[in-house]
């Protein structure tokens, strides 16, 4: 959740530590900090609550030199959001400042321990107790820095990604890894420290991904040295980004939640690519032809994820138990992992994750290996712990996502889950070669129905603007379109702050139709597919108590068209697909009532874009 960015070069490293934690605001922060070790042996640490350019105001009148540094946003965990509690933070003597991203879970008793030995904390975070103990364990040990963050860590109970830099010497950047992500840049002659590739790619595209208890030792005209916390020494293994800076800008919209919108149709085309034969009228996926026994076998799937991705784990039940005729429960990530869930070793578990790094996820997937079940991974970062973690898996190659609010992730991860349980079908023979050819025939030109549903962005901006009053809204959906119903009233919530919930439509009866009157807005997803004349039946109870309905509708619909105030219309498509057409009007509804409401819309308060905290 936190940010991290950290360099060692010839440059001057504020510059390149401040357009990172820019590149890296997408993630959620409420304080921004930076520490530089200047030659003339000075480490000097400046830090603010609120925005980055908050932090570049403050640093104006300050010594900004020095050739290595780190620096740091925070999402508050252990203290309230403040300057007091914004990272880096110094050790007692100011030799040592840390930046750090995690929880530590053992922080109390490791504070009683040094306060009892005489150091005295300044901030209320677990991370002061760190860099704390760090210099503790140097003086009684009279050892390294290197070694020292060796030591101090194994006495460490939780999650971290650190970056430690020393007064006194201005050659060196130590960093270390535990569940939370971290990667170091390799350029020339210099090096590059952050939680992600995007402060990085402007400068060079390669990079080593750190792996659970290393720790690297980053020291000027040196090799990189990393070991465990063993101190068994590693070989570094250096990987080549394939993102580009132009994916991490903005191109000419408003903002990057909006281009991810629009990206949509190249999105899903890269996810499809090499994958779906259009030619053949075939899908292809490794992950399956290596793999199909675990499928055969497979008495169930449980899909786990979190937020966005659980919606799409959603659909993927549909999908697998319409198609492949394989059981499929869909857990919350966080839930699953406490709750002693029964896992057998011919289970399947599909973990969905944008970023691959969400940290309920993850221990979702270590609980499960441990008990034996087949680890198949979705998710959009390669390199990710996720993908590092399962058994096998697909990359979605949605690019990056820089809104908060997930859009292209969610379509591409619904399109991989299509594509897998197509793959699997096909395999089981629990699909007609018709309905097979059928529907990855339909998904082969999905894209080109989405761009036709962005042409109505116009129509969609002009009821946007009348529904900014809304307190409340309610979203109804049946079928594969309950997930989407669900997804709708996620993003209007997570970027205009309005209240909103997703329900089946058939579940209205039961609680929520006591809600609705002239103020209340009934946004109803209602392609023509098998339940449409429930749904109709849903509308025209909604209608009926003077609830006012958006609908999205099939193109041509005449029946719903009657009841609704108003409509947008999406080409036809098979109903296993529809979600892929469905969430997109949805998606620009919430963009344009947040914009209209004056939001910020890719960085809403109080979220983080990867959750790698619990």
């Amino acid at each position: 959740m936190c940010g991290i960015v950290g360099y060692l070069g010839d440059r001057q490293a504020f510059d390149i530590l401040i357009k990172g934690l820019h590149r890296l605001e997408y993630r959620g922060y409420d304080s921004a900090g930076v520490a530089l070790v200047n030659d003339d042996g000075n480490l000097n640490v400046y830090k603010t609550k609120g925005k980055v350019k908050n932090l570049e105001e403050y640093c104006k009148d300050k010594n900004i030199s020095g050739t290595v540094g780190i620096a740091h946003t925070r999402w508050a965990t252990h203290g309230e959001p403040n300057d007091k509690n914004a990272h880096p933070h110094y050790s007692q003597s100011k030799n040592l400042a840390i930046i750090h991203n995690g929880i530590i879970e053992n922080y109390l008793s490791l504070k009683t321990f040094l306060i009892n030995k005489g150091y005295e904390f300044k901030s209320e975070t677990d991370t002061e107790v760190v860099v704390q103990l760090i210099e503790y364990v140097m003086q009684e040990q009279k050892c390294d820095l290197y070694k020292a963050v060796h030591q101090a860590l194994s006495q460490v109970v939780g999650a971290y990604a650190i970056g430690v830099v020393e007064r006194n010497n201005p050659n060196l950047l130590i960093a270390a890894r535990k569940a939370s992500p971290l990667i170091v840049g390799v350029g020339e002659n210099e090096y590059f420290l952050a939680s992600d590739a995007s402060p990085i790619i402007e400068y060079t595209n390669k990079v080593i991904y750190l792996n659970d208890e290393e720790v690297v030792k980053i020291e000027r005209n040196q090799e990189i040295e990393i070991r465990n916390l063993k101190s068994v020494k590693l070989q570094p293994t250096i990987k080549e980004l394939s993102l580009n800076l132009d994916d991490i800008e903005k191109g000419g919209f408003d903002h990057f939640m909006l281009k991810e919108i629009f990206e949509q149709p190249k999105s899903l085309a890269l996810c499809m690519n090499g994958r779906l034969n259009k030619e053949l009228n075939e899908i292809k996926l490794s992950a399956i032809t290596d793999y199909y026994e675990k499928f055969e076998k497979c008495k169930r799937i449980v899909i786990t994820a979190c937020g966005t991705s659980w919606h799409a784990g959603l659909i993927g039940k549909y999908l697998f138990e319409s198609l492949c005729r394989i059981p499929v429960e869909v857990e919350v990530a966080s839930e699953f992992r406490y709750r002693n869930p029964v896992i057998l070793p011919d289970d399947i578990l599909i973990a969905i994750s944008q970023s691959g790094e969400t940290a309920d996820t993850l221990a979702a997937m270590e609980l499960a290996k441990k008990q034996g079940a087949f680890v198949f991974g979705i998710c959009n970062v390669v390199g990710s712990s996720v993908a590092r973690m399962t058994d096998t898996g697909v990359y979605t190659h949605a690019g990056p996502e820089i809104g908060v609010a997930s859009t292209k992730a969610f379509t591409t991860q619904v399109a991989v889950l299509v594509m897998t349980a197509l793959a699997v079908a096909k395999k089981l023979n629990t699909i007609t070669e018709e309905d097979y050819h059928r529907i990855v025939k339909e998904l082969s030109v999905i894209e080109t129905k989405i761009e036709e549903i962005l042409k109505q962005v116009d129509t969609i901006k002009d009821i946007s603007k009348i529904f900014t009053y809304a307190k409340n809204f309610i979203y109804l959906g049946r079928g594969f379109n309950y997930p989407v119903a669900m997804e709708g009233a996620l993003k209007l919530k997570e970027i205009s702050y309005i209240h909103a919930e997703g329900y089946p439509a058939a579940e209205m009866k039961h609680g929520p139709i006591a809600l609705i009157d002239e103020e209340m807005p009934i946004v109803v997803v209602a392609p023509h597919y098998a339940m449409y004349q429930k749904i109709l039946s849903n509308v025209q109870e909604v209608k009926a108590r003077k609830g006012r309905i958006i609908a999205i509708v099939s193109q041509g619909d005449e029946d719903i068209k009657k009841n609704a105030d108003y409509t947008i219309e999406i080409p036809s498509t098979e109903e296993c697909l529809s979600p892929l057409l469905t969430v997109i009007p949805l998606q620009l509804l919430s963009y344009y009532i947040a914009v209209a409401k004056g939001r910020d819309v890719d960085q809403p308060r109080n979220l983080a874009k990867s959750v790698t905290v619990e």
